[in-house]
């Protein structure tokens, strides 16, 4: 069997977390760029908009007025893609090809800070560090609901990611049914932990650490490292070094820790191109159905859709949206990359 080089050989890479495949051609990395350039986002901002509806004294887009707050502060969302108590049961089928049910919910906005000029990239460890702590206390609140089986904890950044205001702020989806992408990973973690007795992402961390080839940066409690199956073009992931299942098993060292790498993840991003780079990053966390998760292990991904530079975007078209993913940079020079940028 002749062995594969990863550096120049078309090939597919498995992406163990979700069972599925994406096609890497590396040699098309080499291919002069004609498509469509973006426009540099807009930088310039002032710590208080009286045009923004997060902004703390502000009268949000659904006619309620947010409070002077002075740290992290979290609403129901005014137009909220889920709601609690609406239809919790009703069903349609029409023979068994057209299908749908009623899927109850709550929506959540975290605004991270007061101040509308920051990201997380630019905000202290020891405020994030709060950030940290009020997801925990609101997957713990909205995952002890009798109708909450899955809390998505995840952040939108930038225009290019569709966010609709700059400021600084999350989401919380929490939901009846486990959605489509942690349900995968489900499926693939509790597939592994059968087999082996030991977390898939625990092993993966390992081998990773121990390869050192895609690894970005990393604290005693944490590692973010560039996924061998990396679809987006600096993709991350970031994976506790314990395995537990969610944020309310992390010590408070650990949760320290998370901040911190949080900000050194984000910042190596921004880094890079020289701009507040967009991407759309979410907490990966054991479902809140009541069970034991015994395969979960957390993890945060960042999906960030800058492709060559601050102008040129990744697409997903064609065969990615016919056949499968594919990428052209290799994840292993992404990695490079981004550990090249140093922790500033």
């Amino acid at each position: 069997m002749h062995r594969l080089n990863l550096a120049d050989h078309p090939h597919r890479r498995y992406n163990i977390l979700t069972g599925e495949w994406i096609l890497v051609s590396p040699q098309r990395a080499k291919r002069p760029w004609q498509g469509k350039v973006e426009n540099p986002p807009v930088e310039k901002r002032s710590q208080y908009d009286p045009e923004c509806y997060l902004c703390p004294g502000n009268r949000r887009a659904g006619g309620h007025r947010n409070p002077a707050y002075e740290s992290t502060f979290v609403f129901d969302n005014d137009f909220s893609a889920l709601k609690p108590g609406v239809g919790e049961e009703a069903h349609f089928n029409t023979g068994e090809l057209l299908i749908a049910r009623s899927e109850p919910g709550i929506c959540r906005v975290v605004c991270f800070s007061p101040r509308h000029d920051l990201t997380l990239a630019e905000m202290a460890v020891a405020d994030i560090r709060r950030v940290v702590e009020v997801w925990t206390e609101e997957y713990r609140t909205l995952g002890g609901m009798d109708f909450i089986n899955y809390v998505q904890i995840f952040e939108n950044k930038g225009e290019m990611m569709g966010c609709s205001n700059p400021h600084p702020h999350g989401q919380i989806w929490a939901q009846r049914s486990v959605p489509g992408e942690p349900a995968k990973e489900s499926a693939q973690m509790l597939r592994y932990w059968e087999t082996h007795q030991r977390s898939l992402l625990e092993n993966y961390l390992e081998l990773e650490l121990r390869e050192n080839e895609r690894v970005v940066c990393q604290n005693g409690h944490f590692a973010t490292l560039v996924p061998f199956w990396a679809v987006w073009p600096f993709e991350t992931i970031l994976i506790s070094r314990r395995k537990v299942g969610s944020l309310l098993e992390f010590s408070a060292a650990e949760k320290d820790a998370l901040a911190d790498m949080l900000k050194r993840a984000t910042a190596g991003y921004d880094r890079l191109f020289g701009v507040s780079f967009p991407y759309s990053a979410g907490l990966h966390q054991a479902p809140t159905d009541g069970r034991a998760h015994p395969e979960w292990h957390f993890h945060v991904h960042f999906y960030p859709p800058l492709l060559r530079s601050a102008t040129i975007k990744k697409f997903m078209v064609g065969y990615e949206m016919l056949g499968e993913p594919q990428r052209d940079i290799t994840p292993e020079e992404s990695a490079e990359r981004l550990r090249g940028v140093g922790e500033g």
